[in-house]
């Protein structure tokens, strides 16, 4: 069962004023083992009275009616059974963009972004005036995708989920964000689903499932228990899917494209050595979090290491 507030753990709110109710919010969260709290309570009742964070601090002696009340303590709970934040108010920022987000879809992480940015390092250094066609493996909430298209209207994308529940979400997202008509979402398993497409595109860009099986029990609640196991399971060793990106990668991929792909935590080596042992690319380079951390592996098809018989 998804997570439960333990016995004794109420929320106990009369009649009060915006201070008091937030304060109230904060110390219960808290309790239920939210490490944001105090931001979870002031996003929360925001949503609840339609009001920014300011607005709300502006607001501090106005009392609250009944039915806000009532609301705040329904959203209360949930976050307090560990529902994540992003699933309760509907929304998720990335790229500074807002992008609807449900249990269908993985909640777009900060960390992605620097998958963005390789991705469009990649498109700025092509050829000038050349075509740009660009596949998103496993486009979720169409995060990437979408912001692709809004840094560069010359892009041709496609994007591909096994999930029909993802995709329609990721197309919603790519008509709130004036994309649609740029991004062709089709419903499989990756390249299943553009199978008909070889070497036909520039970029291969995806952020995959990578939590490995013994990891995954040992995620937080929050993710765990809401967001799909479809879109964060790797297999024993996190690298199911870069196996196949890499390895099929060549079927798809024009000349001198390339693959960037996001990875986990201490992944680089083994991702390294994934490429390497494909014997068609080019040496990858990698590109590091604002935490210093390895986040994304990008590496060009470099046809002429190819085995004659294959290439």
């Amino acid at each position: 069962m998804r997570g439960e507030v333990s016995a004794g753990l109420a929320v106990n709110l009369e009649p009060a004023m915006v201070k008091e109710t937030l304060q109230a919010g904060e110390r219960y969260l808290r309790e239920a083992g939210v490490g944001s709290a105090r931001l979870d309570a002031e996003l929360l009742l925001g949503k609840v009275l339609g009001a920014g964070k300011e607005k709300l601090y502006l607001d501090f002696d106005r009392t609250l009616q009944p039915m806000e009340e009532r609301r705040f303590r329904e959203l209360l709970l949930r976050r307090g059974r560990r529902e994540p934040l992003a699933y309760i108010l509907g929304e998720k920022e990335f790229w500074s963009l807002d992008f609807i987000v449900t249990p269908d879809v993985l909640v777009p992480r900060p960390e992605t972004e620097r998958l963005v940015e390789a991705t469009l390092d990649i498109i700025s250094n092509w050829r000038q005036g050349a075509a740009m066609r660009v596949l998103d493996l496993g486009t979720g909430s169409g995060a990437i995708a979408v912001s692709l298209a809004k840094e560069r209207s010359d892009l041709e994308l496609w994007a591909t989920d096994i999930s029909i529940q993802a995709l329609e979400i990721a197309r919603v997202n790519a008509l709130l964000h004036d994309a649609s008509r740029r991004i062709r979402f089709r419903a499989g398993d990756l390249f299943g689903p553009v199978e008909e497409l070889t070497r036909w595109f520039q970029v291969l860009v995806s952020n995959p499932p990578y939590v490995t099986q013994s990891e995954m029990d040992n995620l937080p609640p929050e993710v765990r228990e809401w967001e799909p196991r479809l879109a964060l399971c790797g297999g024993s060793d996190g690298l199911d899917f870069y196996r196949r990106i890499i390895q099929e990668g060549p079927l798809y991929l024009a000349e001198e494209g390339f693959v960037a792909l996001e990875i986990g935590a201490g992944m680089a080596e083994a991702v390294y050595r994934l490429f390497a042992a494909a014997g068609c690319y080019s040496t990858p380079s990698v590109y590091q979090d604002l935490a210093g951390r390895d986040r994304v592996v990008v590496a060009q098809l470099n046809r002429a290491l190819m085995n004659p018989v294959s290439n």
